[in-house]
């Protein structure tokens, strides 16, 4: 009788055995879950302006270029003075890219035309006159005596008061005296 028991118990064991064997070997049950792909950047808008042949505001992808910004908008010009341009440079959203032409070259002082290759003395290179109205925080920085601080101290001033009606009234934002004025007034303009 024993040994009755011992069979008994020894299938009860077996059969548990064998149904846990049964249980983990099979598939999971259910749906599995699906990982959606990450979320797409939204894009970036530029005011693509000047010697373009389609002007206009350009939804661009995230980490976009100059270059890209200009051959969205149609590309260059015959007039176009890419050389003015770093064309590697990144954009960032809200950014203008303005491509100047060949008469954009020459600065003009009452009757006499000067010509002004840009030049600074960083090494970097701006198309002159400036326009205080549109210009982007780093071209404005390449005015003699305006700096980042001063610089967007301009365009501070520009979206609070609405766009300068001369270039003299420059010099009511804090920090451009006459001294500064008479630096930059032969490299800036402004254009209707």
């Amino acid at each position: 009788m024993k040994n009755w028991w011992l069979l008994a118990l020894g299938v009860v064991f077996g059969l548990l055995g064998a149904g846990a064997v049964t249980l983990a070997s099979s598939p999971p049950r259910g749906t599995p879950i699906q990982l959606l792909p990450p979320p797409t950047p939204a894009p970036i808008l530029v005011h693509v302006s000047g010697a373009v042949h389609s002007p206009g505001v350009y939804a661009l992808p995230l980490d976009s270029r100059v270059h890209d910004a200009v051959q969205t908008a149609g590309g260059f010009t015959d007039e176009a003075r890419q050389d003015q341009l770093n064309l590697a440079a990144k954009l960032q959203d809200g950014d203008q890219v303005r491509v100047p032409d060949l008469s954009s070259s020459g600065v003009t002082t009452g009757s006499t035309s000067t010509q002004n290759t840009g030049e600074l003395a960083s090494g970097s290179t701006m198309g002159f006159p400036v326009d205080i109205n549109t210009a982007t925080q780093a071209e404005l920085e390449t005015l003699p005596g305006i700096g980042p601080a001063t610089a967007s101290k301009i365009i501070d001033y520009r979206l609070t008061n609405g766009d300068f009606t001369s270039i003299e009234e420059i010099q009511k934002v804090p920090g451009i005296g006459s001294a500064t004025y008479g630096d930059i007034k032969d490299l800036i303009t402004v254009r209707d």
